[in-house]
């Protein structure tokens, strides 16, 4: 049950009508969503909506424990345990497969023969972001941060919230949980704005995203030797795919959140705008880059106190970045991804003072010009750890960027490919650009009816016209 499917539009509907008959009973509202969000998750998979309630009921536990235990001793094993079994169970259903695969190759070559290691698992939905949701829940009760919540409902609520359960964003406690506590206030604004971040997201996903992924498809099934251009028009596709897609679910998210009086983290904040490496993780993916940065970047930093000098942001970076990439699925090309990332990051802390004097634009058209320089640059960046990221292999990702390099010549592909990634993508681009321009991400919904009628007509026309309808996933939830 997709977000872009007619079945999900039925079951939200019923849902939202009861919500709304339900408006004087807070706590029965909330028991209302927990079993719709129970059953979103089961319609996917039934079989991992007990892991789920399990992992809830653990965490629901180990924060009680924290929070009663009489001895710093005895809050850190708390904590400790609730961490070891969580990215256990997260490690043994992601990546058990993949380091099995990889001692088996290892024997291999060594010659020697065993039998293999690989089992047949399947991965549950969306692991990876209720996994980190809820071990974030724990961290901050260790850390006095927040208490825990003694009501058992509202707690898994707060942890299975089926607008964000699946790809998040990923959400913290000291933001999610205080609106569940609380009666939600709904009004038609709020309504309003909901539909619109609806609406926008079923048209990234549908019409930009949907379509741009037909043309990587075709370029990225292909086989060496590649031509270089090709494979560049395809991951400045792809680049904006995955952003659509990902962008377009959060969306829709905080959207359907927001229509039901919640407010969910912003995830994305105009990526392709950012004029530095570290803008765009401040920008991309924003419920991830913090979650790791408050809890694993600065406390390795804080770990590494005895490391002199920028060799200790260096190796905070690389592990950090590191685990991002892995964090996204278990193959060599993400842990290069993350790595890849975790490089630009480390040199642009040693070059970003030295930049700053190297370029010192006096007027102001000068001044624009360098901005958009360093915009057009970041992209270009960003672009290369997107080819690594949707490569099927690490050594395809290696042949298709020596591709890129030496062997760049129009085809005739190049003339099909073009037209069309521009006819999906102005839209996006111009919509983007008027939010840059305003800094302001809803200021298309805060315009004038005249220019709001006309966005809402174009859209829905190009929708109609040639919007993918067959429901595709969203590209996060394999992640």
């Amino acid at each position: 049950m997709t977000f872009n499917s007619l079945t999900f539009g039925i079951f939200f509907a019923i849902v939202y009508a009861l919500y709304l008959c339900l408006r004087a009973h807070h706590r029965m509202q909330n028991l209302l969503l927990l079993l719709a969000s129970y059953t979103f998750y089961a319609s996917w998979d039934p079989r991992f909506l007990t892991l789920l309630i399990l992992s809830t009921l653990f965490a629901y536990v180990c924060a009680l424990l924290i929070d009663g235990a009489k001895t710093p001793r005895q809050r850190k094993y708390f904590l400790y345990l609730s961490v070891i079994v969580n990215l256990s169970v997260l490690g043994f259903f992601k990546y058990f497969n993949f380091f099995a695969g990889n001692v088996d190759t290892l024997l291999r070559v060594l010659g020697i023969r065993a039998e293999s290691l690989y089992l047949d698992i399947v991965l549950p939905l969306g692991i990876s972001f209720y996994t980190f949701q809820k071990m974030s829940y724990t961290i901050d009760v260790f850390r006095k941060e927040i208490k825990p919540t003694r009501n058992l409902l509202d707690f898994a609520l707060f942890a299975s919230f089926f607008p964000q359960l699946v790809a998040g964003p990923i959400e913290r406690a000291k933001n999610l949980l205080p609106q569940v506590l609380q009666p939600r206030q709904l009004t038609l604004e709020k309504f309003y704005e909901g539909c619109f971040l609806i609406f926008w997201g079923i048209f990234q996903k549908a019409f930009v995203a949907d379509n741009l992924a037909m043309i990587v498809n075709y370029v990225y099934a292909g086989s060496a030797p590649f031509n270089g251009l090709d494979i560049y028009i395809a991951t400045f596709a792809f680049t904006f795919q995955i952003y659509c897609d990902f962008a377009g679910y959060s969306n829709i998210a905080r959207g359907l959140a927001k229509v039901l009086g919640f407010e969910l983290m912003l995830n994305f904040n105009l990526p392709f705008f950012a004029s530095n490496i570290q803008d765009y993780w401040n920008r991309w993916h924003i419920s991830l880059s913090t979650w790791l940065r408050d809890y694993l970047y600065i406390p390795l930093f804080r770990w590494l106190r005895n490391v002199r000098g920028n060799l200790r942001i260096f190796i905070a970076l690389m592990v950090t970045m590191t685990l991002i990439g892995l964090w996204h699925g278990a193959a060599w090309r993400f842990v290069a991804f993350g790595m890849y990332y975790g490089m630009l990051l480390s040199i642009y802390v040693v070059i970003r003072l030295k930049c700053a004097n190297w370029v010192k634009p006096q007027s102001r058209l000068g001044q624009q010009a360098w901005l958009w320089a360093r915009i057009v640059f970041v992209f270009h960046l960003v672009m290369i750890g997107m080819l690594i990221f949707r490569a099927p292999r690490l050594p395809i990702a290696l042949q298709m960027l020596e591709a890129v390099i030496f062997n760049f010549h129009i085809s005739g592909d190049v003339i099909y490919m073009v037209p069309k990634i521009i006819y999906f993508t102005w839209v996006l681009i111009a919509a983007e650009a008027l939010q840059y321009y305003k800094q302001d991400l809803m200021c298309i919904y805060k315009s004038n009816v005249a220019f709001k009628t006309a966005f809402y007509l174009i859209c829905y026309f190009l929708l109609t016209l040639q919007g993918v309808a067959n429901q595709h996933e969203f590209i996060y939830f394999q992640f």
